[in-house]
């Protein structure tokens, strides 16, 4: 239940929209219950006045009548907009609180998690802490106030009829949504696992399809969907008989609870200390009352899943991110040098350093490639440059400023990163080139393209800059990808360059159009290039080579 409370302190923002709808929830409930109790009475005194063959004022129950089902209607309507809207609010503030702690973890905190696993948790997990409002929260209190309205009110009448009431409320309101509770946990939690673990596969079989072909391994991958599709459906099911029998046990409840009062009022309309037609407006009365309780056995139903997806956020949201921020704001560098001093890393848990004592400088505008096999610690150097991760011993100075002195922010504004694996969103590549700098005009998109060597394929495109590139730019070979992400380097104009393998995975031809774009790329300034190409190594000033963990002699 911890879970649930800190879920609720992230409510207080909106709480004026959570009580709203609540309001008009409970005003919904009461104007039913009120319909379905002064129809049955006035139907019942228009039918006795009849046959007497006296009259009645029937203008103010019908009007009544009139104002219950308009309020209704209305209160029904108001209830979905202010709830949904409240919902919404809530979606979009639970989405930014968790990407505003999720940024800080990557990526080093971040790559014991799976892909499909961080996106179930961004969008099925937080879509189920949502719900916690609508479908738990909202029905909870509703019950709660309006069942002591209408337990107040039929205490007015006899406490014995407040007191059977009472207690099948109870029964339906309490002891039914233990019980579905304590059976829908399990398969609650087991469904939001087995949508998890589908995601994950899903995600990647669509990433590693060609790995699958190649490997001829589709069909276990399919046998291993079809296998979590058939127990995700059997859990559904679960839940589905489990909600049935809970809404039966509602409905069986609220006819016994009609049934008992029934048997309880009679003596007292033979007595005289009830009006015959009340009979009639107890019975619809106590039927109505049970709209409140209605919805509780599948509101705690869904609470083992929303504790799971709750468990699952907060146990992201609660990682410490492996580099703290400073408390000061970020020097500001005069000159853009680079120096490692006997920088060592170690990876938790690993036996052995992944970087042992480096120690190179790095003038401004001078180029450093580090060579060395796979494993050497190459992709761990530039990690550590960028602040992902900070050294075990060691310091790296930038303009003579160490870089834990630096809020990652600040530092990564000095520089331009071209990966190996180039990203593109889905969306245009005017769009994917701006992410570099949003307010770049489209001439200095164009000459960035131009020295990128990518203008003429775009202006070739019939939507030129507006091309839509596909998921993860599907749409664009590896090479077109690799100068699309040098020209969001030149544009983002960044004193300090990294290049990690900027031609790994090419062809020949695509890799030495990318060099050359590399080449332009370069000048003015600081570079880092990460290379296995020896053709690359000639247009550098030193080489560091990981593999002897020393710095040769500089080449020009």
């Amino acid at each position: 239940m911890r879970d649930l409370w800190r879920l609720l302190r992230l409510f207080r923002p909106y709480a004026g929209w959570l009580a709203l709808g609540i309001l008009t929830s409970l005003a919904t409930l009461l104007a039913n219950v009120t319909l379905m109790a002064v129809s049955g009475w006035f139907i019942a005194s228009m039918a006795i006045a009849g046959a007497a063959q006296v009259s009645m004022n029937y203008f103010t129950p019908a009007a009544l009548i009139r104002g219950s089902a308009i309020l209704r209607t209305g209160g029904r309507y108001a209830e979905r907009l202010v709830t949904h809207e409240a919902t919404l609010r809530l979606l979009s503030g639970l989405r930014v609180w968790f990407y505003q702690h999720l940024e800080p973890l990557a990526p080093a905190r971040l790559q014991g998690y799976r892909s499909g696993d961080l996106l179930s948790r961004i969008r099925t997990d937080i879509d189920t802490l949502d719900h916690f409002y609508l479908r738990i929260l909202v029905p909870t209190v509703t019950a709660i106030l309006g069942s002591v309205i209408m337990l107040l009110f039929l205490s007015l009448y006899h406490p014995m009829l407040a007191v059977i009431l009472a207690g099948f409320l109870l029964a339906t309101g309490v002891l039914v949504p233990a019980l579905t509770h304590r059976l829908g946990d399990r398969p609650g939690r087991r469904k939001l696992e087995l949508q998890t673990q589908l995601r994950i596969a899903s995600v990647d079989g669509i990433q590693g399809m060609a790995e699958l072909q190649v490997y001829g391994s589709e069909q276990s991958r399919s046998a291993l969907m079809d296998a979590l599709s058939t127990d995700l459906a059997r859990e559904q099911r679960q839940l589905a008989a489990l909600s049935g029998l809970s809404q039966g046990a509602v409905g069986l409840a609220a006819n016994l609870a009609m049934w008992l009062i029934l048997w309880t009022a009679i003596p007292m309309v033979q007595d005289g200390s009830l009006a015959r037609p009340e009979l009639a407006m107890l019975a619809l009365f106590t039927l109505a009352a049970f709209e409140a309780v209605i919805p509780l056995p599948a509101a705690f139903q869904a609470l083992g899943e929303t504790r799971s997806a709750a468990a699952r956020v907060f146990d992201i949201i609660d990682a410490q991110p492996i580099v703290d921020e400073p408390d000061a704001p970020s020097p500001e560098p005069k000159k853009f040098d680079l120096c490692f001093e006997n920088v060592s890393y170690r990876y938790p848990g690993a036996t052995e350093p992944a970087l042992s004592a480096v120690d190179v400088s790095l003038s401004e505008g001078q180029r450093l490639a580090v060579v060395g096999p796979s494993g050497a610690g190459k992709s761990t150097l530039v990690q550590l440059l960028l602040r992902f991760r900070a050294p075990d011993q060691g310091r790296i100075l930038l303009g003579g400023h160490d870089l834990s002195y630096f809020k990652g922010e600040d530092l990564r504004r000095h520089m331009a990163v071209v990966s190996q694996q180039t990203h593109l969103f889905t969306g245009t590549l005017r769009e994917n080139l701006k992410l570099a700098n949003p307010n770049a005009p489209q001439d200095a998109i164009e000459q960035a393209c131009r020295t990128a060597q990518i203008h003429d394929f775009i202006a070739g495109q019939p939507d030129g800059y507006d091309t839509w590139v596909g998921e993860a730019g599907l749409t664009l070979s590896g090479g077109q990808a690799r100068r699309i992400a040098i020209a969001r380097a030149l544009l983002k104009d960044a004193p300090i360059l990294v290049l990690d393998e900027p031609t790994e995975g090419l062809d020949n031809p695509n890799a030495e159009a990318v060099l050359q774009s590399v080449d332009r790329l370069m000048k003015g300034r600081t570079v880092l290039i990460i290379t296995h190409r020896r053709d690359a190594l000639c247009a550098v000033d030193q080489v560091l080579d990981l593999n002897r963990q020393a710095l040769p002699e500089s080449q020009s």
